[in-house]
């Protein structure tokens, strides 16, 4: 793992819970759905870590496993996000 690795981890957790916690305040049926993936993805997270520890993985590779999870909430968050054309919805 390179130097730099574990506080750019950190930084992309941190944009990921921003994003998260701004869609689950603006409510509706996003909320729900993105409420429901969070745990599911939390707990799928936990049983592949527990597993790739147990197989005598390294630290170092579950870390990347975890940080591409995250990368991977991050694009899809942030272009959720994303500004758009005045008096058009999402699903326009």
């Amino acid at each position: 793992m390179k130097i730099f690795d574990l506080p750019l981890f950190a930084l992309e957790a941190q944009q990921v819970i921003w994003l998260r916690s701004l869609k689950l305040a603006a409510g509706g049926s996003q909320a729900n759905i993105e409420s429901f993936a969070m745990i599911v993805e939390k707990v799928g997270a936990a049983q592949e870590a527990a597993v790739s520890i147990a197989l005598g993985k390294s630290i170092d590779s579950v870390l990347r496993r975890y940080r591409s999870k995250v990368r991977a909430n991050l694009r899809r968050l942030s272009r959720d996000a994303g500004p758009r054309p005045a008096g058009r919805s999402r699903t326009q």
